[in-house]
């Protein structure tokens, strides 16, 4: 299997500046090694005062990108996450001007986490089950500049869905030939919203495997996990997220599944829950999350209804 180490890492997702640093074949496991979202200033009992510099531009380093072989522009880049193995310890960290409360916070405070029996140990509570996820997942976008990886879009990039998981498929769009994959920024624990500014960021491996499907016209990213069919949006203003978020499940179920305009905004309504996935980036990320159970088709490669 193919290594892809930490030696190869980018802080920004875009074709013209970053050379890939492996080729695989479709279908071919390979395992990706990530750094934290500290860039590798943690270390396991650093503090808050430690003076650990956020510099926005390094922050969220992904690893990558890997070109994928028979990937071509136009077509959708499924992304399979086999396995996600963690540290056996990471941090959270909260402070002034960090996060949804951060203007109610005057200093900081950054707190080293075990990981122990597939629960991460918090000083004074119970174990908390951990949900391992990805962070950064995403492919070099169509536009010339690059973009941070910090930041999230119709590319991927810093999404941080924790459905983004072990078991899930990840939708990308494939902008530039072997579609550039890159990703990092993984998390032993995070809730919805990462509300705070940070979940249990950890240093890690993913496994994965890519496959390039053609012909669909389908509002990237999305994610397919074992229950549900889930559609995404980022933007500045959380209410316009949302809307794009929405939007894009029934442009899929009109478009992929056959139903009718109306028929697909009322069953969005009657069994789609709508969550926010975080509002701590640059953009803040939405998602719609369609039951599997209700869909016509449940195979991804099948022609649309």
């Amino acid at each position: 299997m193919k290594e892809i180490s930490i030696d190869n890492i980018i802080y920004a997702m875009g074709e013209k500046h970053n050379a890939p640093a492996e080729h695989v074949q479709q279908d071919e496991l390979f395992r990706v090694h990530t750094k934290d979202a500290s860039d590798g200033q943690y270390k396991p009992g650093t503090t808050w005062n430690d003076c650990l510099t956020w510099n926005h531009k390094r922050t969220n380093p992904a690893t990558g990108p890997v070109y994928i072989h028979g990937a071509k522009q136009g077509d959708i880049l499924a992304v399979s996450i086999e396995a996600i193995d963690v540290a056996d310890s990471g941090y959270a960290r909260c402070g002034k001007n960090k996060g949804v409360l951060g203007d109610t916070l005057h200093g900081g405070q950054l707190t080293t986490i075990p990981i122990e029996n597939g629960h991460a140990i918090y000083p004074g509570v119970k174990p908390i089950p951990l949900n391992k996820m990805v962070g950064v997942i995403g492919t070099a976008p169509a536009e010339s500049r690059e973009i941070l990886c910090v930041e999230p879009g119709p590319h991927g990039g810093n999404l941080d869905c924790k459905e983004i998981k072990e078991g899930a498929t990840v939708f990308l769009p494939v902008n530039v030939p072997g579609a550039m994959l890159s990703m990092g920024d993984l998390h032993a624990v995070m809730a919805d919203g990462e509300s705070g500014v940070s979940g249990l960021e950890v240093v890690g491996t993913v496994t994965v495997k890519a496959n390039a499907i053609e012909g669909r016209d389908w509002p990237l990213p999305m994610v397919r996990t074992n229950t549900h069919v889930i559609t995404l949006s980022s933007h500045e203003d959380l209410d316009v997220a949302v809307k794009a978020a929405v939007a894009n499940m029934v442009h899929y179920l009109t478009k992929f599944e056959g139903f009718a305009q109306y028929d697909a905004v009322m069953l969005v309504s009657l069994v789609a829950d709508v969550k926010i996935c975080q509002l701590v980036n640059p953009k803040k990320t939405a998602r719609v999350e369609f039951p599997r159970e209700y869909l016509r088709n449940q195979d991804i490669y099948a022609e649309p209804s």
